[in-house]
């Protein structure tokens, strides 16, 4: 895949071509030089604009067909791994998957590559007994999943990038030219743009799950999704999570709530009035319309109890001002000193950008010693993700939030 700074490291070269035939008084050399300048400047051109469509995209949704390439989009996961233990399957078709995902990710699997695109990511998930769901009348459209928290970023707007390979830099404007009226022959004020840059690095996150050998052999194609559940259990989940409450140390990606570059504002003396201050907050910033707000179910218990003076219920719509508002437990509740805190986050969603480099990279081992013993096979999974704020400034995040 061509990159921006590959074509204008051959920019420089052809630059320095042109110098050295100019100084030799060679016009063809110069000449040829400077019709492959052209030419690359054209093809630079063009780079930069799909670098910077690619910064303005709303992402790749992960669920249903939409944005799921042709090769993969009839993955089966229970089949792929049939296929990884040597079982039977349409081995051809598993391969020929395989070998896309591999050229995507620019490197082979340590197990079976699994599309990320495949993977819903709103649904609540989750088994607690793999080999247990499967009694002697196989019902898989019967499946009951354990009650667990739902992912929640992707409803909130947030950008995806998918299908990344090594690390992603994206500039950011911190600083506008110096606007200002001049009277006729008068020079304009000076000051240049300032620029930094948001660079996604690749942090890797992983479970174990063991599953019973009779569920991955059989042929239901529900058990492609009873899978796909605990895979999102285990890994989409724990993504979210980090998401807003990343820590940023070791080998964990920095959520928004961590982010020092985001503005807070101080609990007031009532959800109300807090949230008026947030939305003020994002105006005076010149946040875009597309804005929402993030906090944590004992926040919505106690919007849900707040009465008027006339001990009539206020409702959720007027404390948070008609905005749109999700209500997670993946939030935390134990910020601040006193670990009482809830999170409350306020902004425009799509400047939250979640980077997935390609797909899950699953290893499935049916030798570890306690699951041989039974018949089943453990299964790791691993995923490779990281987060950034495009723009700090379209976030405000309340603190001292507490619910008594």
């Amino acid at each position: 895949m061509t990159k921006t700074s590959d074509l204008i490291e051959q920019r420089a070269g052809i630059v320095a071509r042109m110098n050295a035939a100019h100084e030799a008084d060679d016009q063809p050399a110069f000449d040829t030089a400077q019709t492959e300048l052209r030419g690359l400047d054209a093809k630079l051109d063009r780079q930069r604009t799909i670098d910077a469509a690619d910064r303005a995209d709303t992402g790749t949704p992960l669920n249903g067909d939409q944005g799921i390439a042709r090769e993969i989009r009839s993955q089966n996961i229970a089949e792929t791994i049939r296929y990884a233990i040597g079982a039977p399957c349409d081995r051809a078709k598993v391969e020929r998957e395989q070998a896309f995902l591999e050229e995507r990710a620019g490197e082979k699997a340590k197990g079976v590559y699994i599309a990320t695109e495949l993977f819903e990511t709103r649904a609540t998930q989750t088994t607690g007994n793999s080999a247990a769901i499967v009694p002697d009348s196989f019902r898989p459209d019967l499946f009951t999943s354990a009650l667990t928290n739902s992912t929640v970023m992707q409803a909130m707007g947030a950008t995806i990038l998918t299908g990344l390979t090594g690390n992603v830099v994206i500039p950011r404007e911190t600083g506008s030219p110096s606007v200002g009226w001049v009277n006729e022959d008068q020079a304009l004020p000076t000051g240049n743009a300032s620029f930094d840059s948001l660079t996604l690095t690749p942090h890797h996150v992983g479970a174990i799950t063991e599953l019973s050998r009779q569920l991955i052999m059989q042929s239901s194609p529900a058990v492609d999704g009873i899978i796909r559940q605990m895979l999102s259990r285990n890994i989409a989940l724990e993504i979210d999570r980090a998401a807003i409450a990343g820590t940023g140390t070791g080998a964990e990606p920095r959520g928004i709530l961590n982010d020092p570059d985001v503005d807070s504002v101080a609990f007031a003396t009532d959800l109300f009035t807090t949230t008026a201050d947030m939305i003020a907050a994002a105006d005076l910033a010149n946040v875009g319309a597309s804005r929402g707000f993030l906090s944590t179910n004992g926040v919505k218990a106690i919007g849900m109890k707040t009465k008027d003076g006339d001990g009539l219920p206020v409702g959720l719509s007027t404390i948070f001002h008609g905005e749109p508002v999700q209500f997670t437990n993946q939030a935390p509740n134990d910020l601040g000193t006193g670990n009482d805190e809830h999170a409350l986050v306020y902004g425009d969603w799509r400047d939250f950008l979640i980077g997935i480099w390609s797909q899950l990279d699953i290893l499935v081992n049916p030798y570890a010693e306690t699951a041989y013993s039974k018949g089943n096979i453990l299964i790791r999974a691993m995923a490779t993700v990281d987060f950034g704020v495009r723009r700090p400034a379209s976030f405000v995040k309340a603190s001292g939030v507490t619910v008594a």
